[in-house]
């Protein structure tokens, strides 16, 4: 196998184990984005798949005795002289140091995100909860129960009372 097909081979393996598809499904809302996000899992494994079959395997040797009886020594000779000449550069990955600080600084604002995103998304919950409650309780509710969860709203209402001012 060439140092380049390896490494992106092991790459390859190695982001697949580091993702947490679970984790990441977990997070989405709608059926829209949960189909873009399988679409997006299948393309990855398949890609995944391919790099792990087509550059984790040495190419077969050629067998030059075999096209040496068919076609004869002189060609099959001369073919291989050359393709032993045939000099395949080793890759030098120059891409990877520029753009791993970039990378890690867009994980960190992930991250970041993603707790933020996590607070709003508990708060919203609470006030879900909170607005079904009162819409199960709102036919048989006080205006003192209700001021009882609102208590700035009874101040407001009191003071509007206290002022003379009733909205016109």
């Amino acid at each position: 196998m060439s140092g380049a097909g390896k490494k992106v081979a092991d790459v390859a393996f190695k982001a697949s184990r580091t993702i947490d598809w679970e984790g990441m499904a977990k997070v989405l809302v709608t059926d829209e984005a949960r189909r873009e996000f399988s679409n997006l899992r299948r393309a990855f494994d398949e890609v995944n798949t391919q790099l792990q079959t087509k550059f984790s395997q040495e190419p077969e040797p050629i067998d030059w005795d075999f096209y040496r009886k068919g076609i004869g020594a002189g060609i099959v000779d001369m073919y291989k002289e050359a393709y032993d000449s045939v000099e395949i550069p080793k890759y030098v990955d120059n891409v990877t140091p520029e753009y791993k600080p970039k990378f890690d600084a867009l994980l960190v604002e992930l991250k970041e995100a993603e707790q933020k995103s996590l607070k709003v998304s508990e708060r919203l919950e609470k006030e879900i909860i909170d607005v079904q409650e009162i819409s199960k309780k709102l036919s048989t509710m006080t205006a003192d129960e209700y001021f009882e969860k609102h208590p700035e709203l009874k101040k407001k209402f009191d003071d509007e009372i206290r002022n003379d001012y009733w909205g016109y």
